[in-house]
């Protein structure tokens, strides 16, 4: 029970108040001075002081003042005579949580110190709470101050010490993959592996054999037998990249996979058990896929047990200051030029927060790596900042929502030769970083007067 300090220099009423604030379950500790309430202060665990202004040698408002200074969030409430009422509020101005006026009842009394007590426990609760959700939402090298950010990554910490399947979209270069990795460290598979594989980084034909391992002799060119990906990260995490670019054929093991936890390597004839938890990415809209018949529908809905959507980051440009300078502070760091790079002129980071970004995070981070390694000044300078074209989408001081000069169509002609660009000519690749099915990008390419089977 909560303890309670009594200075009273009259016995009769501090003993009154003793025995009945201890009738109520309260631990209960008195003195007949300030000087005395001080040193009890000092040495014992105390919740809410009770004190009269009117005492002999230090006064009721000088213990106030020295109370607080050794315990600001400390209850005080303050007894004084009727006619003292300017002194009272004198003490609620110097940090009294209350005051109650002599002569009072002890029914009044009780109920004063019950409301301060019930406060006290709100605000500590309250300033708990704060300093609880300060951490959550908060992991290194992702920078979310934005409202949507703390959102992303207040759902991750709701959602990694489970082990659903966590299903993350969002845009190429939005940082899905820091994403999936606060997850696993925040889960408790944190002390396990966490093995990160992208499907479009490896040929069809071999991505079988890298998720779910081979057997000696399984083709030609297997010498020895090799575990997959899936095994080496038993009792960890697996990040599947691209989900949405997994071949047909492989989407059904990889269901089996979910649904029993098991498996044989390609070749192999013995049953492999996993614990794995499955964390899978994709930068496509795989509700379009379903409809094109190119995604399971069973599949789908095993992944996307709890989906992420991390938004694009034009969408959270409040971020955009502090990616550049976490971005700056390591590439200095790593060019060995902490003291001649010291920050981002004005002008630069204005230049960076008008930016349309189409290729989010990943792009803002190679703007900043090239800026830091040709700068010549202590700090980025606009000078430095080389974006790709189309640039600055929205200007500060204007209200178009294009590009100056541009149409619709026109950005829409620009993205997509900046995909093929990207993708060195490769169409689906193209399609991919667009967002787009094949046929579709095929119809817009017929649009602008590319040929579809045109080496680029």
């Amino acid at each position: 029970m909560p303890t309670i300090l009594i200075i009273e220099d009259e016995a009769k009423m501090r003993r009154l108040l003793e025995l009945n604030l201890g009738d109520d379950g309260f631990k209960t500790l008195s003195a007949g001075d300030a000087e005395t309430g001080l040193k009890l202060l000092a040495s014992e665990p105390v919740h809410l002081v009770l004190t009269d202004l009117k005492l002999p040698g230090m006064n009721g408002l000088e213990f106030l003042q020295a109370a607080k200074q050794q315990n600001h969030a400390l209850p005080v409430v303050v007894m004084t005579a009727f006619g003292s009422v300017e002194t009272a509020v004198e003490a609620m101005k110097a940090g009294a949580s209350d005051y109650v006026l002599k002569p009072f009842s002890l029914a009044e009394i009780r109920m004063v110190v019950h409301k301060e007590l019930d406060n006290s426990r709100l605000r500590e609760e309250n300033r708990s709470l704060r300093e609880a959700l300060g951490q959550k939402y908060s992991h290194p090298n992702i920078v979310a101050i934005s409202p949507k950010m703390q959102e992303v990554l207040a759902t991750v910490e709701r959602v990694a010490p489970t082990n659903s399947t966590v299903l993350l979209g969002g845009e190429s270069g939005v940082g899905k993959d820091l994403i999936a990795r606060a997850i696993h460290e925040k889960s408790r598979r944190a002390s396990g592996p966490f093995v990160k594989i992208n499907s479009t980084a490896i040929p069809e034909n071999l991505l079988e054999s890298e998720l779910f391992g081979y057997e000696k002799g399984a083709f030609t060119g297997a010498t020895t037998s090799k575990p997959g990906k899936f095994e080496l990260a038993d009792k960890g995490t697996l990040f599947l990249d691209e989900i949405g670019d997994v071949p047909p054929a492989i989407q059904v093991k990889l269901l089996r996979v979910l649904q029993e936890r098991e498996f044989e390597r390609l070749g192999g004839m013995r049953t492999i058990k996993v614990d794995v938890r499955l964390l899978a990415a994709t930068n496509r809209d795989l509700r379009a896929a379903l409809e094109e018949g190119t995604f399971r529908e069973d599949l789908y809905y095993r992944l996307n047990v709890v989906p992420i959507d991390i938004p694009p980051l034009r969408e959270h440009k409040e971020d955009i200051p502090g990616l550049a300078n976490l971005f700056l502070a390591r590439f200095a760091k790593d060019s060995g030029r902490e003291e001649k790079i010291t920050g981002i002129s004005p002008a630069a980071m204005q230049l960076l927060t008008s930016h349309y970004w189409p290729g989010n995070v990943r792009e803002l981070q190679n703007v900043i790596e090239r800026a830091s390694a040709l700068a010549v000044g202590t700090q980025l300078e606009a000078s430095d900042i080389q974006l790709d074209s189309p640039r600055n989408r929205t200007g500060a001081a204007s209200d178009r929502f294009l590009p100056d000069g541009m149409t619709l169509d026109q950005w829409e002609d620009e993205m997509i030769r900046e995909a093929l660009k990207r993708a060195n000519g490769n169409k689906s690749q193209a399609a991919r970083l667009l967002g787009l099915s094949r046929n579709a990008l095929r119809y817009r390419l017929s649009k602008i007067g590319i040929d579809d089977n045109e080496t680029e």
